[in-house]
């Protein structure tokens, strides 16, 4: 280790992992703050698109593109903002960019029409992204590995969460006051978090400028996509993780009409049927934490006895529960929406899904993390945000027509059938990953 490292190593004032209890708490409260933030904005215009259908005159596939246009923003920030933030620093990458996406919210509320409408949301997004692609990347950045169950377990729940109030607030909004205030709430909300958190943030370790730019230029800029392309952990977990935003987003945009269509719910009742979605996302951080430290725990038991290394490859344990706890809950909801069954049991199904999804999609982002560490982690974040959020953006746009032309039972069969395609995912991982690892081009690391 040279002087300079040694020194950075040693200075608690830059060093994220020397940073003290108090100040590492903070900057996980701030960083969940932003990811909620910014990801209730995505969903919170989705119970507001029949009055833009009404006030521009377009059809419901037109009136649900700000919503897709928002995620697209999300899917392609990140192959820029999570490269930047491994160059410059995470906390520069923050300044920069949560500023603009105030803008372009605030500009959306006041569109003039539909064009415009979907290209301020475009952008929110895309400056939205680091809110959500940087940050376990920057809990990884000052949280050792062994003290990420409990912290990642909370950030990584927190996409769900958000997305999954949106229709909630959403729809009393719209209802109250009208689309437009969707845009005013999370202006609010983003008022508060600056007030409450400040420029808190962190930068990684500093380096010479013509280096920083030659790294930028020849290879961060495409690394998210030549990750997912060339690393099979990455591209597969992506996929299955991506498939996991496009069941949310599916929730989103056809469980309100599920329950107008059966139930006769008002707009208000349709966002209060969500409610299964957010107490399935509330608990899933306690199953998460409960079952990592017990799993912890005993490794380092085992470890102790035996002398070996704990793999990576535990961290997926709990997906396996998860990708038979998913198709569960999809074939649950699908099958007992109807008008002889009472509303509250396939709110709970839906519970049940969004719970199974969480099981398996933060066990799979705390694998990848784990794999590829400080130095990499933000570019994997990049390509896991790209896969999903583009699944996120397409599936809104055609399952309230796949489920009028299926029905609500087989429509939703199709989701179970294609979760039960997609199990196998961490199993393979869970067994096979060490030879993976073995051929993978990039350095692995925490």
């Amino acid at each position: 280790m040279d002087v300079d490292q040694l020194a950075w190593e040693n200075d608690t004032a830059n060093n994220p992992r020397k940073w003290s209890r108090l100040r590492k708490t903070t900057t996980l409260i701030s960083i969940c703050m932003i990811g909620f933030t910014t990801t209730l904005a995505a969903s919170i215009y989705a119970p507001g698109h029949e009055q833009v259908k009404e006030d521009f005159h377009v059809s419901t596939t037109v009136a649900l593109l700000p919503l897709s246009a928002y995620s697209l923003g999300l899917a392609f920030g990140p192959m820029i903002s999570s490269p930047l933030s491994e160059t410059f620093g995470r906390k520069y990458v923050y300044l920069s960019t949560l500023p603009l996406f105030d803008v372009f919210t605030l500009a959306a509320g006041f569109a003039p029409d539909i064009a415009t409408l979907i290209v301020f949301r475009f952008f929110a997004g895309l400056f939205a992204a680091p809110g959500v692609s940087v940050s376990a990347a920057t809990i990884s950045d000052f949280t050792p590995p062994e003290q990420r169950v409990v912290a990642l377990s909370l950030y990584y729940s927190i996409p769900f969460t958000g997305s999954v109030a949106g229709p909630l607030v959403g729809s009393l909004v719209t209802e109250a006051r009208g689309w437009r205030w969707t845009m005013w709430v999370i202006l609010m909300m983003a008022a508060r978090i600056a007030e409450k958190t400040g420029t808190q943030g962190l930068q990684v370790r500093p380096e010479p400028v013509m280096e920083t730019i030659r790294k930028f230029l020849s290879s961060t800029v495409t690394r998210p996509m030549h990750m997912i392309l060339t690393e099979p952990l990455v591209g597969f977990i992506c996929l299955y993780c991506g498939f996991q935003f496009a069941l949310l987003y599916t929730f989103v945009v056809a469980s309100p009409w599920v329950f107008k269509t059966v139930y006769g719910f008002s707009l208000s009742e349709q966002g209060l049927s969500a409610l299964g979605l957010v107490v399935g996302c509330l608990v899933a951080p306690f199953v998460l934490i409960f079952l990592g430290i017990a799993i912890r725990n005993k490794d380092l038991a085992r470890c102790r006895n035996q002398g070996c290394p704990v793999k990576p490859e535990r961290r997926l344990l709990i997906a396996l529960y998860g990708s038979l706890v998913l198709p569960i809950g999809l074939f649950w909801f699908g099958w007992t929406a109807r008008a002889s069954v009472h509303w509250m049991c396939p709110i709970v199904g839906q519970g049940v899904a969004i719970l199974g999804s969480i099981l398996i999609y933060v066990p799979c982002n705390f694998y990848m993390m784990d794999i590829y560490g400080s130095k990499y982690g933000a570019s994997a974040g990049g390509a896991s945000s790209l896969s999903r959020y583009l699944l996120s953006a397409a599936f809104p746009l055609f399952v309230t027509q796949m489920y009028e032309a299926l029905g609500i039972g087989w429509a939703s069969s199709l989701l179970g059938f294609l979760a039960i395609v997609l199990a196998p995912i961490p199993w393979l991982f869970y067994y096979f990953g060490p030879r993976l690892r073995a051929r993978s081009a990039y350095e692995h690391g925490t």
